[in-house]
This record gives C-alpha cells, sequence and structure tokens, in this order.
C-alpha cells in the first residue's frame, strides 16, 4: 500500500460475511499498535521513488466494533466512492508530471543544445513535437479541472474522473517520452530530469484503477 512505511491508521477491507459477495466486504480502521499488525518490506519501485509502497501484515487482528468505518457490508461502496474521487487526484498528479517534463524539454532544447550552429529549438520539427505536446496537456488539464468542478458541484463524477486519469495518463506517458527523446543520450542518463518524470508517469496507468478499468467505468457509464 501506498506510503506504508510513514502512516500510523490503515482502512483495511475485508468480508465480513463472504456468502454475500462483495455485499460483504467491510471497511475496518487499522491503527499501527494494533496487535498482530505490523508493516513489511518495502518495494523497490521503477517510479515514484519518494513515496514508500510497502505490504501489510495481519496475524489474527482482532478491530475493535467502533473502528468499523461505515455500516457493515458497505465497504465496496466506499471503496469505489474513494477511487472515483482519487482518480482525479491522479489526474492532476499526471498533468503535474507532463508539465515537468516539458519545462525541462522546453528550456534544454532552447537554452542548452545547440545544433548546426543554432538552438535545437529553432528546427520546425523540434516545435511541432513541442506544440503537440503542449496541446495535449492543456487537453488533459481541462478535463481534470471539469471532473472536480463537477464534484465540488455534488455531481456523479464516476465516468469524468474516470476519463481525467485515463486520458492524463495516456498524455503523460507520451510527452514524458517525447521529452526525454529531445534531450537525446542525455535523455537517458540521471544527470537531467528527463528519465525521472519518465519513470514516474508509469504508475499513472496502473494505480487508482488501470486504463483498462477507466475504460469499463467510462463504457459502463455511457451505455446505463
Amino acid at each position: 500500500i501506498t506510503n506504508g512505511a510513514e502512516a500510523g491508521i490503515f482502512i483495511v477491507f475485508a468480508n465480513a460475511n463472504p456468502s454475500a459477495g462483495y455485499k460483504g466486504i467491510t471497511a475496518f480502521i487499522v491503527e499501527r499498535d494494533f496487535k498482530g499488525f505490523s508493516v513489511g518490506k518495502k518495494e523497490d519501485k521503477l517510479g515514484i521513488r519518494a513515496s514508500s509502497t510497502t505490504e501489510l501484515i495481519l496475524e489474527g487482528v482482532e478491530v475493535p466494533a467502533e473502528n468499523v468505518l461505515g455500516p457493515v457490508g458497505q465497504g465496496y461502496k466506499v471503496a469505489i466512492e474513494t477511487l472515483n474521487e482519487g482518480r482525479i487526484g491522479i489526474g492532476a498528479q499526471m498533468i503535474g508530471v507532463t508539465q515537468g517534463a516539458l519545462a525541462a524539454a522546453t528550456q534544454y532544447v532552447k537554452e542548452v543544445r545547440q545544433q548546426f550552429g543554432k538552438p535545437l529549438a529553432d528546427f520546425q520539427g523540434i516545435q511541432f513535437q513541442l506544440a503537440q505536446a503542449r496541446t495535449e496537456s492543456e487537453a488533459a488539464r481541462l478535463m481534470v479541472y471539469n471532473a472536480a468542478r463537477l464534484k465540488d458541484a455534488g455531481h456523479d463524477i464516476a465516468m469524468e474522473g474516470a476519463m481525467a486519469k485515463l486520458f492524463s495518463s495516456q498524455v503523460a506517458e507520451r510527452v514524458t517520452s517525447i521529452s526525454l527523446e529531445l534531450f537525446g543520450g542525455y535523455g537517458y542518463t540521471t544527470d537531467y530530469p528527463a528519465e525521472k518524470f519518465y519513470r514516474d508517469a508509469k504508475i499513472g496507468a496502473i494505480y487508482e484503477g488501470t486504463s483498462n478499468m477507466q475504460l469499463g467505468t467510462i463504457a459502463k457509464a455511457m451505455l446505463k
């Protein structure tokens, strides 16, 4: 789980009534000092390495009744509602990664790298790549803003949140890849930030629901 090494309180979903299927899933608040609870291995990850990702170990953990979060059997609903909102946050995160990568690449081709006696940014082929990346970045940003606006207005944002996360993560992968290439061989080294942005972008298509999960959510909402 994300930030497991630092957290003091964990929300654990367990099925209190397996015979009821997903309607038995219940959310429990588990505190770090509960007997039988411990935080296990910290994963060595490709990206977002500043944030810990750890396993949680539960061995005979007893949770008091007052630590049940929401009604018994409503855990699935709690999880889905959390994910719907969280996807807006992931979309915003991917916009930030995209912006960082694009800004670094723009500065490099404009002020640092020269070819044939002039800045790399003077070549139309480079300009077009930057323009396309900026356009996609802006489109993704507006999708995230729109999902956030609808949420604040109290609307159901299952589809809009999924679309914002899906598209922003796709844009982040494309733009960070292009940005790395604009650094040439330097982009493949750790001397410049391009490789970090590239690694950090990949998680956007995975957590808070994979891209395939977002497509399923969008299609379900469309056909409802």
